[in-house]
């Protein structure tokens, strides 16, 4: 293992409502060499995991369903000093004015674009 991996967020949670999506990230994620936190289609569920700690990073879908926002969720990782990245099509609407700064990951995923928003995480 080289010495960048070891920074490099390994466990990472996943908070996304769309279940082919969510596959394709669990997926994705294996090929990279990284581990799934857990893959979560709600703000309480993703919270219980969060609690339980061994999550180092996170993707977070921007809008879940029901109008459900992530920004619970980002509120309890960044509480935690966890890394995360915003899954989005769109632009900053959204996303809650203090998360703004944020990285972004855009719809629709490709392997090359989720290595590069986990290597800035």
């Amino acid at each position: 293992m080289t010495a960048t991996q070891q920074i490099l967020p390994q466990q990472i949670l996943i908070v996304e409502d769309e279940p082919l999506i969510a596959m394709m990230l669990e997926d994705f994620l294996e090929v990279l060499d990284k581990g799934v936190a857990g893959s979560f289609d709600t703000v309480a569920d993703a919270l219980k995991r969060i609690e339980e700690g061994g999550v180092d990073g996170a993707i977070l879908d921007v809008n879940l369903r029901g109008g459900e926002k992530s920004t619970a969720v980002a509120e309890a990782l960044a509480a935690k000093g966890v890394p995360f990245v915003f899954a989005t099509g769109g632009g900053d609407d959204g996303v809650a004015p203090e998360f703004r700064d944020r990285p972004r990951l855009q719809k629709p995923f490709t392997m090359d674009g989720v290595a590069k928003a986990l290597e800035g995480l």
